[in-house]
């Protein structure tokens, strides 16, 4: 069974390192302007920055792909060509970009950069793809609306070509995220495509008849309303295998505004997850779906990849993802025989903690939570406190802390 790459979302330097730390053997990573994904928090990479970025992560050993996708109008073309000298010198491995346009502006001052297709030009079939293998791409990102037997269909088909699809994260409404429902409903002020998306998707809904003005009719028995538009969560892990026979190079995982606590514990399950299911082609992965129940989801479908996308993929009763554990705490640095933790969510003492790092994964008990020098029974949110516990990581720079096991299951 050939290798494959585990590409994961980076939204910032800080998850940047987490996600290569903990597994990713690539990061795709975006500037404002022109990304599908706006960041608000932590140190967000900027066209200052690209080049750290970029260079970081080579340092850990991986890739860096940089999004160039957005659906560009002229003087998104005019604010490129001005600044694609700055995307050059940052010297990453890939541009993923959509537009051809972007496209045109990439092959004239980057030919010899690689050009990675977005998902976003809906590619569903092996004459697209061999279209964009023509034009100078080296890998084409599949839409998500394909089966797993038609991918590999345009593997046969399409020998000479990486093929890259999505395998976990947060699904769109619309076709391959070409959505113009947040454009209408902010009057234009939050476009989709230009990274600002207001998810209209994940709004609660009501019924009004036309003739009925004021009068509300619930969809269902619900007095929240209903998410008719907000898909489920796509993930993948028990079909590796599949994906893997089928000729996928990348394996993808969305979540560019996800939490640090999101993309390590993902990329740390699908890493184990890919490399248990190379070492051994016929191994039970169920468990890798039970430790994706403790991030945050909507409740997980397999949406198109077996076939047919069923009623069941919508989250009818939630739009906001809940975690099936707590994210607890960031360790920050070793203090005498304690740890500086940063609080995430609300730590008592003797509380029983699951300490996951890059190479770690274990149970262990808060003995001591001291804040400003003093002994104190709780560890409060966004409080900076040492902690003292049972079973210590070894690598405890990169630690993290969650709830033990699945509080909730989301269906």
């Amino acid at each position: 069974m050939q290798n494959v790459e585990l590409l994961m979302p980076a939204g910032n330097l800080e998850k940047l390192e987490y996600a290569i730390r903990y597994g990713a053997n690539a990061v795709y990573l975006g500037v404002v302007d022109f990304s599908l994904r706006a960041m608000r928090k932590g140190q967000l990479i900027t066209l200052d920055n690209l080049k750290e970025a970029v260079e970081l992560a080579h340092t850990l050993g991986a890739k860096a792909y940089v999004t160039l996708n957005i659906f560009a109008f002229n003087n998104d073309i005019r604010q490129l060509e001005s600044c694609i000298g700055r995307f050059k010198d940052a010297n990453p491995d890939a541009i993923i970009l959509s537009d051809f346009g972007v496209f045109n502006l990439v092959k004239k001052y980057m030919p010899d950069t690689p050009v990675h297709i977005s998902t976003q030009t809906n590619t569903l079939n092996y004459e697209s793809v061999k279209f964009w293998r023509d034009l100078g791409a080296s890998r084409v990102i599949l839409a998500r609306e394909l089966a797993i037997s038609d991918i590999a269909e345009i593997r046969k088909q399409v020998p000479d070509v990486e093929l890259e699809s999505f395998v976990h994260g947060s699904q769109c409404v619309s076709f391959s995220g070409r959505c113009l429902l947040s454009d209408y409903f902010t009057n234009g002020e939050r476009k989709a495509n230009h990274g600002n998306c207001s998810q209209p998707c994940r709004w609660s809904y009501k019924l009004v008849e036309e003739t009925r003005p004021g009068q509300y009719y619930e969809i269902n028995q619900d007095e929240r309303g209903s998410h008719i538009l907000s898909p489920k969560d796509l993930c993948l892990v028990e079909h590796i295998r599949e994906l893997i026979d089928a000729g996928i190079d990348s394996l993808k995982v969305e979540g560019r505004t996800k939490s640090l606590y999101y993309v390590s514990a993902v990329a740390k399950t699908y890493r184990q997850a890919i490399d248990e299911c190379i070492k051994n082609p016929a191994a039970d992965l169920h468990k890798y779906f039970i430790e994706l129940q403790k991030v945050g989801n909507r409740g997980y479908t397999t949406g198109f990849a077996l076939g047919e996308n069923k009623p069941d993929s919508y989250s009818y009763d939630i739009s906001k993802g809940l975690a099936g554990a707590d994210f607890l705490c960031e360790f920050k640095e070793k203090t005498g025989n304690g740890y500086l933790v940063k609080i995430k969510n609300k730590i008592h003492l003797n509380d029983k903690i699951e300490i996951i790092t890059p190479d770690e994964q274990f149970i262990t008990e808060v003995t001591e939570i001291i804040k400003e020098g003093e002994s104190v029974e709780v560890g409060n949110t966004n409080d900076d406190v040492c902690l003292k516990l049972t079973i210590a990581p070894q690598n405890y720079k990169y630690a993290i802390a969650r709830t033990i096991g699945v509080k909730h299951h989301v269906s």
